[in-house]
């Protein structure tokens, strides 16, 4: 069997007309001017770093800067990121002012928990039990839990600095600007630096290798606003009750920290990550780690925080070359979706990377080696852009199902489906490429009205009573039967287009739905997501995207019945009981409404005029504010919005008011067809 689609390579040249745009990583400059002619390239940046006026923060804040290396003493003592090369957010108005004011909250808050933490040491005597202290992530012994070593400085990007005592934790008072989800939360946060090398040539002579770090750091998102928070006993043993909480929480999540099987090896052990890069492409591989890879896969992240970079993203970035590549694109075009940028810089840096990642996996296709890397990287050209950019992008592109078709070739090379499926030798692990290529599988068959290609993959799993989980929920929160059945109606569309007869389709609709209705089963009223600490449950957060995609899958089976109109009754109430489930699920920029567009694809398409989910649905854009433009969330709305204006009726006589009978039924596939867009929306 082939590995490589017919074509491959020579379409993309077709679609993006670009012949040279494959350019060497390194930075090649002219000699320099007869000014200053006597100091080498080395000197004279030696000299440009001496003259520097402080960091970037600092001058921000219009502060004096000591220019403490690694960091300032004013970036250090207040926990901020302390940048002496120009950051992004420096030559953007709004960007500057944004950050001006994130770094005066994250003063107002270190001043009131400083304030808070005095006036508790000098008022009030120590709880009982106080000299046991409360556990932190370096005393508590859970095994599950992260260990920080008391020596490292620890700075985090958002203002919240490394507890100076044990009594900053010990403390049964929080003020509101503190949230005890970060104090309790199961992990704590993580840093990585990304070292990047920069070599500099004169009449291609190399001359001067530089080297630059970027530090990037996270911390536990706060619940949403208006969450009751708990509040502490001031009586009692109120160490071992928060002790308790904590292990139930934690006992309660059966977290699995090593879930998947990583292709490119163990996880970065190193808090630092070595890549070659000229300037320009060191820009975009900090805006990718600081902007991009936090999106990626948010679900996955709150099962087990920090996996997505330590095991995943970091990793591939060293080992692969045509993942790097794939990166550096997808931050070029969130960069220029982000600012609104337009000018053929930023597309030339789009299309250089995206030819440079094609170009490695035809290459590697040809060699027929390095399927494993060439797989994760054709998995990223697919799967990132559901991140990025905006709906009207005009930028040639490889359609994602052509990119599929490759990845599909791959998987069957490595024979990942019959592993998968062998009955007689259970995985620990399973396989992190056919899990993220299951996903899209499943749901881009259903973008494309055919049968999911591993179809029968699923099919086993779904009736094995050992070895079912490909992993599905811990990677995008959906249990995996309620998928495989998404799958089975996938199959039964595919079917009724080949000419299924309408009593058969009936019968099977009928099974189907049986069979959906067995997954709930168990299954309680979805609610809130978070734990009696405050901090966010995965598990129960899993429970309400399963029960929306269940709701989803429901809705897409009545619409294959001979008939179907969204008007009748059973469809309405179908969308109605979606979206009180959907009220569970936190929303905003921190929320996980970008992980459920199919969902609002589904219900959305079939939501009558006047119906409670359209107003919801509005109501999570405003929410999301800029970030609903990006991404399959972005074309999601935009595609429900010209579907609703093709089938809304209206009014055609202003004397009496009639309204035009409701419009027949329009599927979304064929408004997509209508304006020639071809999207997975996942």
């Amino acid at each position: 069997m082939s590995t490589q689609p017919p074509n491959y390579q020579g379409d993309f040249m077709k679609a993006s007309s670009v012949n040279n745009m494959a350019s060497a990583t390194a930075t090649k400059t002219k000699p320099a001017a007869k000014a200053g002619a006597n100091s080498t390239p080395k000197q004279k940046t030696q000299m440009h770093r001496r003259s520097r006026t402080g960091c970037y923060t600092c001058r921000l804040r219009r502060k004096k800067c000591d220019e403490g290396n690694p960091m300032c003493s004013a970036c250090k003592h207040l926990g901020l990121v302390c940048e002496y090369k120009r950051p992004m957010w420096w030559s953007n108005n709004d960007m500057r002012r944004k950050h001006k004011d994130d770094i005066k909250m994250i003063i107002k808050r270190k001043k009131l928990s400083e304030k808070s933490s005095h006036t508790i040491q000098t008022t009030l005597n120590s709880p009982p039990g106080l000299s046991h202290s409360l556990p932190t992530s370096a005393t508590f012994s859970d095994p599950l839990d992260r260990t920080r070593s008391a020596s490292i400085d620890s700075h985090f990007a958002y203002g919240f600095s490394s507890p100076q005592s044990a009594h900053e934790f010990a403390t049964p008072f929080t003020t509101p600007q503190m949230h005890p989800d970060f104090m309790f939360a199961p992990f704590s946060p993580y840093e990585i630096d990304v070292k990047t090398e920069r070599q500099m040539f004169v009449d291609d002579i190399p001359t001067l290798r530089e080297s630059t770090t970027s530090t990037f750091s996270t911390y536990q998102t706060p619940p949403p606003p208006g969450t009751i928070l708990p509040s502490f006993p001031l009586e009692g043993d109120w160490t071992e009750q928060v002790y308790s909480e904590r292990r139930e929480s934690l006992t309660e999540e059966t977290l699995n920290v090593n879930f998947f099987d990583f292709a490119h090896g163990p996880s970065m052990d190193s808090r630092q990550v070595a890549i070659e890069l000229d300037e320009g492409d060191q820009r975009l591989l900090d805006h990718f780690i600081q902007f991009v890879l936090p999106t990626i896969f948010p679900i996955l992240e709150s099962n087990q925080h920090g996996s997505v970079s330590s095991n995943l993203i970091l990793p591939a970035l060293q080992s692969n070359k045509g993942y790097l590549h794939c990166c550096l694109s997808i931050a070029a075009q969130h960069y220029k979706a982000a600012m609104g940028l337009q000018g053929e810089e930023i597309d030339n840096d789009i299309m250089r990377h995206r030819y440079a990642t094609i170009s490695s996996l035809c290459d590697a296709l040809n060699r027929d080696e390095d399927h494993q890397q060439i797989l994760e990287a054709a998995l990223g050209l697919i799967f990132f852009q559901c991140g990025v950019g905006r709906f009207d992008d005009t930028l040639p592109d490889i359609p994602w199902h052509q990119h599929f078709q490759a990845a599909i070739s791959l998987v069957q090379k490595l024979e990942l489906p019959q592993l998968v499926s062998d009955p007689n030798e259970p995985l620990a692990q399973p396989p992190f490429n056919m899990t993220l290529t299951a996903w899209i599988d499943i749901l881009g068959a259903t973008m494309q009205g055919r049968a999911p290609t591993f179809a029968h993959t699923y099919r086993e799993k779904h009736l094995s009573l050992i070895n079912s989980s490909l992993g599905l929920r811990e990677l995008m929160g959906c249990e995996d039967r309620v998928m495989y059945l998404i799958s089975e109606i996938a199959c039964l569309e595919a079917l009724k287009k080949d000419g299924m007869d309408d009593i058969t389709l009936c019968g099977h609709v009928r099974v189907l739905g049986d069979q959906i209705g067995l997954t709930e089963i168990g299954e309680g009223t979805p609610m809130l997501p978070f734990n009696a600490n405050g901090s966010l449950s995965p598990k129960q957060l899993s429970k309400n995207i399963t029960a929306a995609f269940r709701l989803a899958a429901r809705i897409y089976l009545c619409s294959l019945v001979p008939g179907f109109n969204p008007a009748q009754a059973s469809c309405i109430g179908l969308v109605e009981k979606l979206t009180t489930v959907l009220q569970q699920i936190p929303s905003g920029p921190q929320g996980f409404d970008r992980s459920l567009c199919w969902v609002y694809l589904v219900a959305g398409s079939v939501s009558v005029a006047g119906s409670s989910f359209r107003a919801f649905f509005e109501d999570r854009v405003a929410q999301l504010n800029e970030l609903s433009n990006f991404g399959s969330f972005g074309r999601v709305a935009c595609l429900l919005r010209e579907v609703w204006q093709q089938v809304d009726p209206q009014v055609t006589s202003p004397m009496n008011g009639a309204l035009e009978a409701p419009r027949h039924y329009i599927h979304w596939r064929d408004i997509m067809q209508m304006k020639g867009w071809d999207y997975l929306l996942i």
